[in-house]
């Protein structure tokens, strides 16, 4: 009887809807934490074409008002589906409502305008601040039940928004960047897209907000004030299920204290040197689903963030309730990130089953002091990573700052890097009770790499079942309860393990292959309960302790 009301029930909601999008409840199979279902939208059976609006298709014509008249006109009916069909659409910003789905169609291409007065100055949030900058090509604020469909693409026309560094680019490329107009640094290695934008930058002391003139002042650096492409606040059961997104002013897709989202079948680019060309960063969420998408993008591809420093921690909302899974990262600063600005906190997230491949960092993990903030609960599995240039896996409270590990070829004593002596304040950020398990690399530059604050160590990280084939090996400093298990290290290039003021460090089942010696390195008056293989403990040349190493800290 319970089965035939189920079947009842879920028959009525598709007569009533006309648009139900199938979750798969295999998702929530081998989490960690107790993860809630996440509700799925459903829209009335309203179908609508851009075309009965007055929509324009070819490129040439702004249909800026015919989606704004098409969403209106749905809304007032209960909602439904928009459907953008085969076709380029010109369009300036557009608006979601409650209960729309915009369902692009696949040949269809929705290409934002490069006018920058189509764009106003609103009051956003980014980079985890409150600031001001130019309205999204595509935003909600508030809404219930929203989503964005189909197998079509999404252009938000970034390069008429962005600068570029000469650095990033080839000969060729940058004397065409050159022709097409814009303005030069001073120095020469910088294009910006105009005068307003140069203005802009010269105008910041921290990098995206101009900080340096008056409010009333913005109207002139206008260009500069790039907007996310999908700005997404206070809304819940979102869902984006389909379409490419791609060429973002700034960040591509930026879900901001919104709940119940579903994130799935996308895929997110942008040219590998776009400046805060970020995939998706997820901010004060809670109860998120990214799976089956593909990320080749500029910065960051899936970024976990809570806000900055003390807005981050004035609003005081992490993101939580997380399921991350078979997802392919091509080029991205980071695979899967958290932080920098990550002052709200973040927990209960799961990553598995993904791919990385030639990301500059694989798992990124980042802040610095004065963010403050408590990341924990976090359970990573199954990843494989190839070519990747920097850290395969990498933890740095020291964004934007200076680490006090020993680089190698420095010598043990007499040549430390020195360390300032903090307060723990609701300033210090927090990264605790961290889980990895059959993580693979190979063809990469370093394996792990663990910075911690003197103040507040790294604490509880464990990797368990996972194999480094890495030019280097692994480094931890200022770390407190670090267990390696099962783990082999095969590494080219200077010393197997580098511990630098850090306790209960536990190494004693890790595999290192290679002919380099000293295979661990120990070092610091802090350093205490380190496990290490037999095999290194019982050969004087494998083993290097520093003397200011409490006698008996090495077993």
């Amino acid at each position: 009887m319970k089965k035939s009301l189920k079947v009842i029930g879920l028959v009525a909601a598709m007569m009533f809807s006309g648009q139900i999008y199938a979750q798969n409840l295999d998702i929530y199979k081998n989490i960690e934490f107790k993860m809630p279902q996440v509700t799925e939208t459903s829209f009335a059976a309203n179908t609508v074409s851009i075309t009965q609006y007055g929509g324009v298709s070819g490129g040439n014509v702004k249909n800026t008002e015919a989606f704004k008249k098409a969403i209106e006109d749905l809304s007032k009916k209960g909602g439904g589906k928009l459907v953008v069909p085969r076709g380029m659409w010109l369009t300036g910003p557009i608006e979601l409502k409650s209960n729309i789905n915009l369902h692009v169609e696949e040949g269809a291409f929705i290409v934002f305008s490069k006018d920058k007065n189509d764009y106003p100055l609103v009051d956003v949030s980014f980079e985890g601040l409150n600031t001001i900058r130019c309205q999204s090509p595509i935003s909600a604020k508030n809404a219930t039940n929203i989503a964005i469909t189909g197998k079509g693409v999404i252009d938000g026309s970034g390069d008429a928004w962005r600068a570029i560094k000469k650095s990033k680019v080839s000969e060729s490329e940058w004397k065409n960047i050159v022709k097409s107009g814009g303005i030069l640094s001073a120095d020469g290695k910088n294009w910006y897209p105009s005068e307003s934008y140069k203005k802009g930058f010269e105008s910041s002391s921290s990098f995206n907000v101009p900080d340096k003139i008056s409010k009333d002042e913005l109207t002139t650096v206008k260009d500069f004030l790039r907007p996310v492409m999908v700005s997404l606040v206070g809304c819940d059961k979102v869902l984006l299920d389909g379409p490419t997104f791609q060429n973002s002013p700034a960040w591509n897709l930026h879900p901001l204290m919104c709940s119940n989202v579903i994130l799935r079948n996308l895929t997110v680019r942008n040219p590998w040197f776009s400046q805060n060309g970020d995939g998706v960063d997820l901010e004060s969420c809670k109860n998120v689903l990214i799976y089956d998408n593909t990320f080749d993008v500029g910065d960051d591809a899936i970024c976990i963030k809570s806000g900055k420093d003390q807005d981050g921690r004035k609003r005081g909302v992490p993101t939580e309730n997380v399921i991350i899974k078979n997802n392919v990262v091509y080029h991205g600063h980071g695979g899967f990130v958290i932080g920098s600005e990550m002052s709200g906190g973040a927990r209960n997230i799961h990553v598995s089953d993904c791919t990385f491949i030639g990301t500059d960092i694989g798992l990124r993990f980042k802040t610095t002091r004065g963010r403050g903030g408590i990341v924990e609960n976090i359970y990573i599995k199954n990843i494989d990573m190839i070519n990747i240039p920097t850290q395969v896996i990498g933890f740095n409270m020291f964004y934007e700052g200076a680490s006090p590990v020993l680089e190698d070829g420095q010598k043990q004593e007499g040549n430390k890097a020195p360390e300032k002596v903090y307060a723990v304040t609701e300033e210090t950020p927090i990264f605790r009770n961290i889980y990895f398990k059959n993580i693979s690399a190979v063809n990469s530059d370093e394996a792990i790499t663990l910075f911690g604050l003197a103040e507040m160590n790294l604490k509880n990280i464990v990797i368990e079942d996972s194999q480094f084939e890495t030019r280097k090996a692994l480094t931890i400093v200022d770390a407190d309860g670090i267990q390696l298990k099962n783990v082999k290290l095969k590494y080219a290039e200077g010393t197997g393990a580098t511990i630098y003021n850090s306790k209960n460090i536990n190494l004693s089942t890790v595999k290192f292959e290679s002919a380099n010696k000293p295979v661990v390195k120990v070092l610091g008056n802090k350093t205490g309960a380190v496990l290490l293989p037999k095999e290194v403990t019982s050969d004087k040349n494998s083993l290097s302790i520093g003397t200011d190493v409490a006698k008996n800290a090495v077993k």
